[in-house]
């Protein structure tokens, strides 16, 4: 039969940057098996299933799949969802304090709020449904640097050395001394499962250097054996690195907002919000945040 999509690009208010992302709407009756096979058509980094929720009290349950395997939760996903839900079912809302949607994924129930700024593109963001978790650290950090294409003296800034965190999806966070390091990083699949102990697929590089005003952070992220070579703005990878900046930089008390971009290298330019909220020393709430558009629609028969 034939089922409703849609393409939005992600963590960008202008079309053809940012991350793109396909959602379908009509998921009645698809099986898993169906939804990956839809996910490797698209072939993009994720592909996302609009369901029915299993509390009628929230909006809509979601299914995220990358071209080879589902995950529980991924950001850019949730945000493109959620603005494409909002701009579908209640666009009158988005203005003011904007539109309150609640989101089942297998990780949990996420709090997102839509809104759209006038003469701005609509936005979202989402709560962290749980704290980022520390895994560790890996232990070769040449290895790393090796699987990255990189120079050992490439890697770390600072008091920044590679760990590994988990809000939903694990990566190691690999600190890079320059951008024009981080620029050079041209990865080694076959390297990967060696130099990342095998059980972090996934590599999120960054850097204090900028090119952009008013950023913070440029990234870049690497996870071949999902069958990503490079994503241009990873949402999940950017709630994670709230403990990274929460233990390295120790901020005060208070609220704070680090604006990470990404994708530059890639052509694909995308611009992320972190807010964390730190008490007592410690991290206690973030959210990730950012603009999505609508780039096109039609059908697909599955």
């Amino acid at each position: 039969m034939r089922r409703k999509f849609h393409t939005l690009d992600v963590f960008t208010d202008t079309p053809f940057a940012g991350n793109p992302l396909a959602v379908v709407v009509d998921c009645d009756g698809l099986s898993a098996a169906a939804m990956q096979a839809i996910a490797r058509e698209f072939n993009l980094s994720e592909t996302v299933f609009v369901l029915d929720p299993a509390d009628p009290m929230n909006t809509a349950r979601l299914r995220i799949f990358t071209p080879t395997r589902e995950l529980p939760f991924a950001g850019h996903p949730t945000i493109g969802a959620a603005v494409l839900i909002a701009q579908l079912r209640a666009p009158e809302m988005l203005g003011g304090a904007g539109l309150g949607i609640v989101i089942e994924e297998p990780i949990g129930v996420i709090s997102c709020t839509a809104r759209r700024p006038k003469g701005q593109a609509t936005q979202a963001s989402f709560v962290l449904p749980n704290l980022p978790e520390y895994l560790g650290e890996p232990h070769d950090a040449g290895a790393i640097a090796a699987a990255l294409g990189l120079n050992p003296a490439d890697i770390g800034f600072d008091e920044h050395r590679p760990t590994v965190w988990s809000a939903g999806n694990p990566f190691t966070f690999v600190p890079v001394a320059s951008m024009e390091a981080i620029a050079r990083a041209c990865p080694d699949a076959t390297l990967f499962p060696a130099a990342f102990d095998g059980t972090c697929p996934a590599a999120f590089l960054y850097t204090k250097e900028v090119v952009r005003d008013g950023s913070h952070v440029r990234a870049r992220m690497f996870a071949p054996a999902l069958g990503i070579s490079e994503d241009p703005a990873t949402g999940s990878a950017a709630a994670a690195f709230a403990g990274v900046a929460a233990l390295f930089e120790q901020p005060e008390d208070g609220d704070h907002l680090l604006i990470i971009e990404q994708g530059f290298e890639m052509g694909r330019p995308s611009i992320i919000h972190l807010r964390i909220q730190i008490e007592g020393g410690a991290l206690v709430g973030a959210s990730v945040g950012g603009a999505a558009v609508m780039v096109s629609q039609g059908t697909i028969e599955a």
